[in-house]
């Protein structure tokens, strides 16, 4: 018996749990920390936290990062769908702890944002996103740090070698293997 493909279907099923997983935890503290963020700060001055460099500052962010393309709000629900659809397609070959961590984040933080553009004021579609984070530079939420996190995670795991089935591109003989976490 091939121990390689026993182990191959219990190994995915965890990947997937681990996406998922993380993509559902990501989804519950951006919308709980959302609605805290309506509750207790729309309406109020910014709390500073860490000096000016840091704290809360309520915003409703019709547009996507810096509040760009605010005119065309309808098209961020269609592209978090369209990444959705690739996320569930590469999931087929996933067998990296790294990759699992780096898209669970991603589809946790689209799907954070998702919620606000389909359910919150103005409209469906044209929801404007709660933003509450205030970076100095920019003010963001849970799922814009998921999302940032990811793409981070993603592109070390691609500068390390790491591929998407968990093997090494940098190491050919270690097949299956996802030895960089």
């Amino acid at each position: 018996m091939n121990d390689e493909a026993t182990d191959t279907k219990p190994r995915r099923r965890r990947m997937l749990g681990a996406l998922f997983g993380i993509a559902a935890v990501v989804l519950a503290v951006d919308q709980f920390t959302k609605f805290l963020a309506v509750r207790f700060l729309e309406g109020q001055a910014p709390t500073p936290v860490i000096g000016t460099l840091a704290g809360f500052n309520f915003y409703r962010n019709p547009g996507a990062a810096l509040g760009l393309g605010s005119g065309m709000t309808w098209i961020f629900p269609l592209i978090a769908v369209a990444v959705f659809a690739g996320i569930i397609l590469l999931s087929k070959k996933l067998g990296s702890v790294t990759w699992a961590v780096g898209l669970g984040l991603l589809l946790g933080g689209l799907f954070g944002n998702l919620v606000d553009r389909l359910f919150r004021q103005p409209g469906f579609l044209h929801g404007a996103v709660v933003d509450f984070i205030d970076l100095t530079f920019f003010i963001c939420n849970v799922a814009d740090i998921a999302i940032s996190a990811a793409a981070v995670t993603l592109v070390v795991a691609s500068l390390k070698g790491i591929e998407l089935d968990g093997s090494d591109s940098k190491h050919a003989s270690t097949v299956g293997e996802d030895t960089h976490g």
